[in-house]
């Protein structure tokens, strides 16, 4: 489960995508008597916003590009396009655009957010939200919460409390040992030697470091070595790159052995992964 690390100070330092005169002038979403705050920024590929963290919920909504979202201690998780990553008060996270980026930041009070996850993950963005979002982007910062555009908040609210959670999400071991073990995965996703060759690199035995990992990051060796190669995959399609080239790096011993593994895992193929939602 994700640490929000409520010793933290309400009145965070401006994260990088919080900057310009007019926010400063406004003040934080802290500072805004409403349900909710919405920007839409953009930032250039390899845009770095480092650890913070905030005393309001938010949801981070990429329209255009690929990021990289990271609670500490905990993992990271890729967001595509038309998804977002939910993240609740106080939980430290940094943001790393793998490319270009669009995208809306929603701050969500703390008692609207209520019935939200109280960990990260990211969720799917319907048709309906999305244009909840563009529309809800539009509104004054001090909107009429008596009438329609407070109605339209609810309505968002409601719909947002309802979409389900989309498994991209690859959670960090605690110990040095294991970390040594997935980064080295990570380094090198084609990595097919079995657990018992890395039980032995430890020094137990395969039932030991299987129980650990399982322990740890709550997946098994296998499972967590596929969600690596899933997130360096979807990081390759966006970025162009041809599926076979991409199968073949990442240990596959077929274009479609990696396809079938993309779509049990996604519920898509990779070509329709990255499709707008109202074409699917």
């Amino acid at each position: 489960m994700t640490k929000n690390n409520e010793k933290q100070t309400n009145r965070a330092p401006w994260p990088a995508h919080w900057i310009s005169p007019e926010d400063i002038q406004a003040g934080l979403p802290e500072d805004v008597p409403r349900k909710l705050v919405i920007r839409h920024f953009g930032h250039e590929a390899n845009h770095y916003s480092p650890y913070h963290c905030h005393s309001w919920g938010q949801l981070l909504f990429i329209s255009e590009g690929l990021v990289q979202v990271s609670a500490r201690d905990i993992g990271h998780w890729i967001v595509p396009p038309q998804r977002a990553v939910w993240i609740p008060p106080f939980i430290e996270h940094d943001a790393l655009s793998l490319q270009r980026l669009q995208m809306h930041n929603v701050y969500i009070c703390p008692q609207a957010a209520s019935g939200m996850p109280d960990h990260c993950q990211v969720v799917h963005i319907t048709p309906l939200l999305r244009e909840l979002i563009m529309a809800l982007s539009k509104l004054p910062r001090l909107y009429d919460e008596q009438g329609a555009d407070g109605r339209m908040v609810d309505v968002f609210l409601d719909q947002l409390k309802a979409t389900p959670e989309v498994p991209l999400h690859l959670p960090q071991p605690k110990s040095q040992r294991l970390q040594t073990l997935t980064s080295s995965l990570q380094q090198n996703p084609a990595d097919n030697r079995p657990l018992q060759y890395w039980a032995d690199q430890i020094g137990c035995s395969e039932r030991t470091l299987a129980r650990r990992f399982h322990k740890e990051t709550g997946m098994t060796f296998g499972q967590w070595r596929q969600q690596a190669r899933l997130l360096e995959a979807l990081s390759r399609i966006a970025s162009g790159q041809p599926i076979a080239s991409i199968a073949q790096d990442l240990g596959y011993s077929s274009q479609s052995a990696f396809i079938s593994m993309f779509r049990k895992a996604l519920g898509k193929t990779p070509t329709r992964y990255f499709q707008p939602a109202d074409s699917e």
